[in-house]
């Protein structure tokens, strides 16, 4: 049911918001829409508004809008050849036909600030809820631990430099600020006794100079096909022990996992009250073959606190938290093209559709960042210049606006056959590793 819910919200709304991009724009160019489906295939049902038929279809791998007169190159055009109408599609000037076509990407692209500070306006901006309280050395992270900085379990900050009962958030900002090989002047409190130390932020304690942070082992997501979904851990799992050491933090795990050095470890798992033992083995290189740092694939699962915003504040974050999206996006699509990330490392519907109810048992805040994450990949994957794709659609426009004469029937078609042979093939690759991924030889 979660899966039904989790499409229907993810995949559903970001395509609907994709073709409304095309739509919106083709209407205020004039263009007529004769068709607006969610869906591929024989309509299923829909109702017809003006001069468009709004209908769903059984495939739900995409969507179209079909406007009057498309070019019969187009893989979504019909059989209707263009007459000449002024509301036609082919009679509007390259430029408009253009901007019609960039509309859907441009719209993804733009939906995740709508939609991320709608939620930052009502809910508030979420953050880690630990940022808030004041410090309390939990354990010394192993590094400082071969430093002998002083620092010893239970100690309460009183202060640094010149912060006075300091919080978390309060000592990042000043972290920010001062200069990396910077000295802290540090007081703290243990047990009625107070003692004054000098931390030196070196490389191995400027980003955690007071130990560990307070976030608890447990695991909220497991990429496929890492040794981690291998080992069969889940999300919700929390680790208990690695090799017999109590882990109590999520940065201790990480620690542990990253010097393994690739040896396979024992890991105490607690799950719906139970406790697992499972065997994982740390590789190199799992999101870019030239990182040398030791993972498993998972991500923590902070408790998060929300700080309410004003309107304009909402849509500020959201912006930001788009273009780091954006900027991620990129660098994955750059390093797919270099070989630095596998293919394999792609999701089809089938994946999408598991992250989806996934996400639906996690709460709305994970099914937005969801749905804010496919939306931005599929207004950047339809951008790039593959024929089929928008990208290639613009492309061919602009060749055709330098020559000044449109390209055969012949060329645009072999030039659309080109991208749909490519894109059913990668397609067809990516939905093969799905669904091995989810057989139990493969897990």
């Amino acid at each position: 049911m979660n899966i039904a819910i989790g499409i229907v919200l993810v995949l559903g709304v970001i395509i609907l918001v994709h073709e409304w991009g095309h739509f919106i724009v083709a209407r205020l160019f004039g263009v007529r829409v004769d068709v607006f489906s969610i869906g591929f295939g024989p309509r299923l049902f829909g109702v017809k508004w003006g001069d468009t038929d709004w209908r769903i279809s059984p495939i739900p791998l995409g969507g179209y809008v079909r406007m009057a007169g498309q070019d019969l190159t187009e893989i979504d055009s019909g059989d209707q050849k263009p007459t000449g109408a002024p509301d036609e599609l082919m009679s509007k000037p390259r430029w408009q036909r253009a901007l019609i076509t960039f509309a859907g990407p441009a719209v993804n692209l733009l939906f995740p600030i709508v939609l991320l500070g709608s939620y930052y306006m009502i809910v508030g901006v979420p953050y880690p809820a630990f940022l808030n309280k004041p410090i309390v050395v939990a354990e010394p992270s192993t590094s400082q631990a071969a430093t002998s900085n002083g620092l010893r379990s239970g100690d309460h900050v009183v202060s640094v430099n010149s912060l006075k009962n300091p919080t978390w958030d309060q000592v990042q900002n000043l972290l920010s600020r001062i200069p990396p090989d910077a000295t802290l002047h540090v007081t703290v409190e243990n047990s009625g006794t107070t003692r004054n130390l000098e931390i030196p932020l070196k490389n191995e304690t400027a980003g955690r100079p007071f130990g560990y942070y307070p976030i608890p082992p447990r695991i909220s997501e497991v990429a496929p096909d890492t040794p981690a979904s291998h080992a069969g851990l889940r999300a919700g799992d929390t680790v208990l022990s690695i090799d017999g050491q109590k882990i109590s933090y999520w940065d201790q795990f990480v620690d542990v996992v990253r010097a393994s050095g690739g040896k396979t470890l024992q890991l105490e798992i607690a799950r719906n009250g139970q406790t697992l033992t499972m065997s994982v083995t740390p590789k190199q290189g799992l999101s870019d073959k030239s990182d040398t740092k030791f993972q498993i694939g998972v991500a923590p699962e902070p408790s998060l606190a929300y700080r309410r915003v004003s309107l304009p504040l909402a849509l500020s974050e959201a912006t930001g938290r788009t273009y780091e999206i954006v900027d991620d996006t990129l660098s994955v699509f750059g390093k797919l093209f270099s070989g630095r990330v596998s293919v394999k490392q792609l999701q089809s519907v089938v994946g999408i559709s598991r992250a989806a109810g996934q996400a639906v048992s996690q709460g709305a805040f994970t099914v937005i960042s969801l749905m804010v994450i496919i939306s931005v990949n599929l207004g950047i994957l339809n951008l790039l210049p593959i024929p089929i794709l928008d990208g290639g659609n613009i492309l061919l426009l602009a060749m055709e606006g330098i020559r000044r004469r449109d390209f055969s029937l012949a060329f645009k078609e072999r030039f659309i056959q080109v991208g749909l042979v490519f894109l059913l093939v990668l397609f067809a690759y990516v939905m093969y590793n799905d669904v091995v991924r989810l057989l139990p030889s493969h897990s």
